[in-house]
């Protein structure tokens, strides 16, 4: 039978087949001998086939070649790699400037892993409702360096229903994966738009002042108008996975524009003189904070920038 996994616990997988029934379904004992680096070969929005069982579970035979696929490394020091999703039509990140602060360096590295799958990504700034003055004015410094960028950038809550109407319009029609740090208000927005789905929700850890895990498995969730999201566990981490350092400069957009004019056509707009993308820098036409992040991956320096520098 072929069917797409909906749910993964690790171990257990849902699989929902073409006629709308829900199976139980393992992973066939060999995909796991076959060098495979992944914690997960298997991820919600897999195309499979499975084999029933006497037991009426079910065993996945086959995983279907993937249209794209969201990767991540599992940890700093680790060459293991995460599958976020696969098959998705988008990626949108959920990120807040409070309660937790998302750093642009952990937004910017997941850009670029879209940018590098070439699927769509859009960013969520959320809980806009606890901003203070100065959260509000980085905020909006935010939606327009991103905007000059090319991903569309949207700030939210759920007190606001403006906001939630064109959260759900975002989510329409398409197969969303949804990410971001835990506690930054991904299954609260869901629930804000679909108040039949019920998720838990988490609040924040007073001590870290970081979120509580709710989610602690990804799952394919069935919104009105034909949205589907892949809800994923809070990351703490967006590690990039295999990236070609000479490769990077492509997946930020707004300078891979301005760097047709720089002198060398492989310019990494660091050391080279004559450089389109430094002098927009200077002209305040490229973010220094997305420059920042830039050279930050260029370097392989892991560390996550704090969303308050934009200077």
């Amino acid at each position: 039978m072929i069917g797409q996994v909906i749910q993964s616990t690790g171990s257990w997988y849902i699989v929902k087949t073409r006629e709308g029934e829900l199976l139980k379904s393992r992973l066939k004992g060999k995909f796991r001998t076959r060098g495979w680096k992944n914690t997960n070969p298997v991820a919600v929005g897999d195309h499979v086939t499975v084999r029933i069982q006497v037991d009426d579970t079910a065993v996945i035979t086959q995983i279907s070649a993937r249209a794209n696929v969201i990767i991540r490394k599992a940890t700093r020091l680790s060459r293991q790699t995460h599958i976020i999703a696969a098959n998705v039509d988008q990626g949108v990140l959920v990120a807040s400037l409070a309660q937790p602060v998302t750093s642009t360096g952990f937004i910017d590295r997941f850009l670029v892993t879209m940018e590098a799958y070439d699927i769509p990504a859009k960013i969520i700034l959320n809980k806009s409702d606890l901003y203070n003055l100065a959260q509000k004015e980085l905020a909006q410094e935010l939606v327009e360096a991103y905007q000059n960028a090319g991903y569309p950038i949207l700030i939210t809550s759920i007190y606001c229903k403006n906001s939630l109407s064109r959260f759900k319009s975002m989510l329409d029609n398409k197969l969303t994966a949804l990410a971001g740090h835990s506690g930054v208000g991904k299954s609260a927005l869901i629930n804000a738009i679909e108040p039949a789905l019920n998720l838990k929700t988490g609040g924040i850890s007073q001590s870290h002042n970081k979120g509580k895990h709710t989610t602690t498995f990804a799952r394919m969730l069935e919104l009105s108008d034909n949205a589907r999201v892949v809800d994923t566990p809070g990351i703490k981490e967006f590690g990039l996975f295999d990236l070609d350092k000479n490769e990077l400069r492509m997946f930020f957009p707004e300078m891979m524009k301005i760097s047709k004019k720089c002198k060398y056509y492989n310019c990494t707009h660091v050391q080279e003189p004559e450089c389109a993308v430094k002098t927009a820098l200077q002209n305040g036409e490229v973010a220094s904070f997305r420059y920042k992040n830039y050279v930050n991956m260029l370097n392989g320096d892991d560390m996550n920038f704090s969303a308050w520098e934009l200077k």
